[in-house]
């Protein structure tokens, strides 16, 4: 199994990094001065979303727990395959549900939703993409197979990297104040163990 493990590590590494984007949509500030409608909005938008976060957080569990031992090819390929398209379904469904909430009562909230919903499309693309890399990985070769891996680990890190963007845009300001006020998304930043505010 020599030659996989720096790889498995580096791929569980990089979806750790994945993870935060999720709490992107958890702020952490707190305010009693915003308007019924934003209130309503934010508890709509963190309803929908906190299933969703959970099963991104289920995914990123199984990959690094796959990887984090001398796992066969096929078990790495076969655990990252579901994951991976677990992860596009629930980006999918969160850009759904912002766009079905409308935008948020406040200056630009519509430009602010129309990013957000595009960014979870483009990553719910994106997750769709990894797993057919990850499905299309010679399992039979291990250095192969490894090679493939580090390209796949490398995309999951620019993923992570860029992905937040427009999800922070969305909630700056009192979007993030009312959506922090949500029990559920409250929920979803403990359940991430990022949720420190």
């Amino acid at each position: 199994m020599e030659g996989t493990n720096p790889v498995n590590k580096k791929l569980a590494a990089a979806l750790s990094g994945g993870a935060v984007l999720v709490l992107a949509l958890s702020g952490c500030s707190s305010s009693d001065d915003n308007s019924e409608q934003l209130n309503s909005w934010a508890k709509q938008v963190c309803d929908a979303v906190q299933p969703q976060t959970k099963k991104i957080t289920a995914a990123n569990a199984a990959i690094q727990q796959e990887t984090s031992d001398d796992s066969t090819p096929e078990a790495v390929q076969k655990v990252d395959s579901q994951a991976f398209q677990d992860i596009s379904d629930a980006y999918k469904a969160m850009a759904t549900a912002v766009q079905k909430a409308g935008a948020p009562d406040v200056e630009n909230g519509d430009k602010k939703l129309q990013d957000a919903v595009k960014e979870l499309n483009t990553l719910s693309t994106a997750y769709a993409e990894l797993k057919k890399k990850s499905d299309d990985l010679d399992t039979k070769d291990q250095a192969k197979f490894a090679d493939g891996l580090k390209g796949v680990a490398t995309e999951l890190e620019k993923l992570s990297r860029s992905g937040s963007d427009a999800l922070a845009k969305l909630e700056e300001g009192d979007v993030g104040k009312a959506m922090s006020q949500q029990q559920s998304c409250k929920t979803a930043a403990v359940s991430s163990s990022a949720g420190k505010g």
